[in-house]
Formats: C-alpha cells, structure tokens, sequence
C-alpha cells in the first residue's frame, strides 16, 4: 500500500474485485436511511412522478394506506445505493440490467430503511477479458424488518488486475 510524505498509509475506500466476491454472501449496508417526507417529496418532483399518493396527503389519506408512500423508485434506489460503498465503488464497470423487483409492503415517509445484498451468483464474461458478471439480490427492509423492496441486478465488475491496469478501484 503506498505511503504518503510522513510515512502514513493511505487507505482508499473501494467496492469488491470480482475474485473478491462469493456467491452466497449476504452484506448487510449500515447505517439505515430514515426516508423524510422532503425526500420523497424532492425525488418525486425531480423525477416528474405526479402522483398524488406521493404529494397529496389529503388525497392519500382517503387510499387504502391512509397516508403518503414513499416513491417505490426512490426505494429502489436507496437500496441499490447503499449497497455501492461495500461493494461497487471504483471496480463496477456497468450496471448490465434488473430483473424482478418486487415492493411487498409499503414504505412510509418516517420509515427507516435497512439495505442487503445477496450475491446470488458469478461467472467471468466471455467477451470482455478481465471482467465478471456478478448477479446480486438487493433487499429492503423497514424498521420492523420487514420486506419492503427486492430486486435482482447483473452487474459487469472488474478483475482485480485488468482494473487495477485501467485505474479503477482508485
């Protein structure tokens, strides 16, 4: 690991190389999101979602949930995003596609979300030398544990060497 001038370390935080990656490895994402209500109102109108389950609280109040729902695509997102500081910062290459994504239980705003990630599978791609495809399941969970979001992703991620040759994992 190199040093600096005055003989420190240098510590740089990376996602995982694809040799580094097990299947059936679950990595819990830490610390938990408490979603606000100015969040899924900002991602909502950012995302030009009119929606009025997510704007109108006097409209959600007469829906079957009796109150606003977080956007499930910013759910979506959260969880996928909590996942990058442990396992793809620096070494993904590309996100290759989503599979099923499923939101069994509502998310509200208030709700604390806590993110996982199974590594479901892995193989080495055979048109692009010094990458693997690895195939994760993304779970969301709120504060009472229960399953608010899943989704599956193939991610196309780097080899420790062919990246370490092309700059990533920096």
């Amino acid at each position: 690991m190199p040093e600096e001038a005055d003989g420190a370390q240098r510590v740089v935080q990376r996602g995982l190389w694809y040799e580094e990656i097990e299947a059936g490895a679950r990595y819990l994402h830490r610390p938990g999101r408490t979603v606000t209500e100015a969040d899924n109102v900002l991602f909502t109108t950012l995302t030009m979602n009119q929606q009025a389950l997510h704007l109108d609280a006097a409209f959600a109040a007469t829906q079957p949930f009796g109150r606003p729902l977080v956007n499930s695509m910013f759910t979506l997102a959260t969880i996928v995003g909590a996942s990058v500081g442990q396992l793809t910062q620096g070494t993904l290459v590309a996100n290759l596609g989503f599979g099923e994504v499923a939101f069994p239980k509502p998310l509200f705003p208030g709700d604390t979300l806590y993110s996982e990630t199974l590594v479901t599978g892995k193989r080495l791609s055979s048109s692009r030398p010094g990458q693997g495809i690895v195939t994760l399941e993304h779970t969301g969970r709120n504060q009472h544990g229960e399953v608010v979001a899943r989704a599956s992703r193939s991610a196309l991620m780097w080899c420790r060497e062919a990246g370490e040759r092309a700059g990533a994992g920096a």
